[in-house]
């Protein structure tokens, strides 16, 4: 795989994450669906595409249970990453430097899914299409959550808009910093690993229980399950 696939890959990523910011100013009121089928999307990847490959990719290397070891380990080092650039979107008093931080967080998120991107490439171009269907899809919600937090914590429309373009231009630093990366295939199953507990925090913990929260009906879980279906089906059809 080129590595003026993988960068236009990562710019269509820069769209999606524009189209959600715009779609956030314009229809509010449809956004929870919009996250609801990205958490199902994101987490599909982690356990449809990411948890196989990097056992298949480990096999004779590494014992199943260190994979998921590694797994688990990325799970937890997205919570932290959460908790140290304390994203705090609630409801309460406004505060733009919440906002700011918020939507840094963001943009640190949308970094990490260009580099995941361009490490999935590597393994194969089943894997890096699949992950890809992914990025794309947390990142058009990235979009939405960069200007809601912003604009919820009383920051002007051009300030929100401003941190938007930061945050579409992060998955494509971090897939050209992938192009810099050659790992081995043990290096690869770790690198699959670990992006696969990255994807199921940012399914399970953000998107997942933020959908629900903010339009608790069973509409927004079956645009989950929907989601998760989406991206089974195209793990299918790569294959």
């Amino acid at each position: 795989m080129t590595a003026a696939f993988v960068l236009a890959i990562a710019f269509a990523a820069c769209v999606a994450t524009m189209a959600g910011g715009a779609l956030a100013l314009k229809w509010a009121g449809k956004l929870p669906l919009v996250m609801g089928f990205s958490a199902g999307a994101v987490i599909g990847v982690a356990f449809f595409d990411l948890a196989p490959e990097a056992l298949e990719a480990g096999k004779g290397l590494y014992e199943p249970r260190a994979l998921l070891a590694v797994a688990a380990l990325g799970f937890f080092l997205y919570t932290v990453l959460d908790r140290l650039v304390a994203r705090h979107d609630c409801e309460g008093q406004a505060n733009p430097a919440r906002g700011m931080i918020g939507a840094a967080s963001f943009s640190a998120h949308s970094v990490l899914d260009g580099f995941a991107m361009g490490i999935a490439f590597q393994a194969s171009q089943a894997i890096g299409l699949v992950v890809a269907t992914a990025v794309l899809a947390h990142d058009f919600a990235d979009g939405l959550n960069t200007v809601n937090v912003v604009t919820k914590n009383g920051g002007s429309r051009n300030f929100a808009m401003r941190w938007l373009a930061v945050d579409a231009v992060a998955p494509v630093v971090g897939a050209g910093l992938s192009l810099l990366v050659a790992a081995s295939a043990g290096t690869l199953a770790l690198l699959l690993a670990l992006f696969c507990g990255f994807f199921l925090h940012i399914g399970a913990s953000g998107l997942l229980p933020e959908s629900h929260r903010a339009y608790p009906r069973p509409s927004t879980t079956l645009a989950t399950l929907a989601g998760a279906g989406f991206l089974y089906a195209v793990t299918a059809l790569v294959r």
